[in-house]
Parts: structure tokens; sequence; C-alpha cells
């Protein structure tokens, strides 16, 4: 379901920059970074609007995630078509592809945190699960916080491919050059081979 829908079953999406994710993750000890549009804008310098906040972690960090948020936050798994409460010192489930955390039921919800595969300590694109890199490629560091690459940002929004999304491509033509152009060209071609982006690329 689409953010408006799901916004209708489960309740609102609180406003949270990546400033409040921070100070929010302060003293959590595990990697983590910030992935989809607030990914594109912190790179590009471009505002846009944002539904929610979207964090990536690595899955066998998670356990460290709830011990972390859950003294304050109700923690809820979320994936596969289900979605049901964690509860520490319980884990996650096989099933949840994320996190989803509030302060309780009538708070809006504050964090999305996606949990991310790694391969020897390496991040796995979970579009493409040939694309392994150490998190120091996948992402980049701007004023302490550690963002997605735009390119593999724009690879997991090729999928939708709404007009927001294609937005966040046009604000990112200015600031690739040509390698860049041609390997975010190549890394969408590998999972869409006839994706209109392609031509705004080329």
């Amino acid at each position: 379901m689409d953010h408006e829908e799901a916004v209708r079953w489960y309740g609102p999406w609180g406003l949270i920059k990546p400033d409040d994710a921070a100070a929010l993750c302060d003293g959590l000890d595990v990697p983590w970074w910030v992935n989809g549009g607030w990914a594109i804008e912190a790179y590009a310098a471009v505002r846009r609007e944002h539904g929610d906040i979207d964090l990536g972690v690595f899955r066998r960090d998670a356990d460290a995630v709830i011990e972390h948020f859950a003294p304050r936050f109700h923690i809820w798994a979320v994936g596969d078509g289900a979605m049901r409460p964690v509860v520490w010192p319980e884990g996650v489930p096989s099933w949840a592809s994320g996190l989803w955390l509030r302060e309780n039921a009538t708070s809006p919800w504050l964090l999305d945190f996606q949990l991310a595969e790694d391969r020897g300590g390496e991040w796995v694109c979970g579009r493409d699960p040939s694309i392994v890199l150490p998190l120091s490629e996948a992402t980049w560091e701007g004023r302490g916080i550690r963002y997605l690459r735009p390119e593999l940002v724009l690879l997991f929004k090729a999928k939708h491919n709404q007009a927001k999304d294609e937005a966040d491509l046009v604000a990112m033509l200015p600031w690739f050059d040509a390698a860049g152009r041609h390997h975010c060209a190549d890394l969408i071609k590998a999972v869409h081979p006839d994706h209109p982006w392609l031509k705004l690329l080329g």
C-alpha cells in the first residue's frame, strides 16, 4: 500500500528530520543510515516534502535497536503483509523487513528502520543481492549523519516510479558526473531493463 493508505490504516507519521533521528539514535552502538528522500535532499540540497523518515540498519543489529528503544517506545515488526508488536527481549520475526517505532498507540510513528542484509559485514542491496559493498562505499556522511548513496536510493525508488521518485532523479541529475550517471543507469538497468528513467540518465 502507498503512504496515504498506510496512514489511514495504521495512523500518521510525525515529521522527523535526520537531526531528530540522530538525537533519538544517540547511544545506539550499531551502524545506521538514512535511506529514501531525506538522503536525496541531503545530497542534492533540494527541498522536498517528506511523509516519514526511513533508516537503514543491518538485520543482525535489530536486537540492539529493540533494546535501545524499548524503554521509551512501542516497536512493531512489519513485513510480508503482517504487523505486530515486538517486546524486548523478544527477537525480530524472520518475516519482518522493518521496525516501526512510536511512543504509544495515540502517538504518530517516528522512525521506520528498514532491515538490510549483510554478507561478511558488507551491505547487501535488497533490490539486487549481487550488489555487495562495504558500508563505507554504500553510504556517505554529512554533518555526522550517514546516508545511503543517491544512486542506490534511486535504484530502490525505480521500482515504484512515482512522480516524487522521478522528481528525486531529476534533482540528482546535475550532481552526477558522467561516470555517476552511467553507474546509476547500470544499477537500474540490471533490475529494470526497460525503465523509462534510463532515457533521462542517458
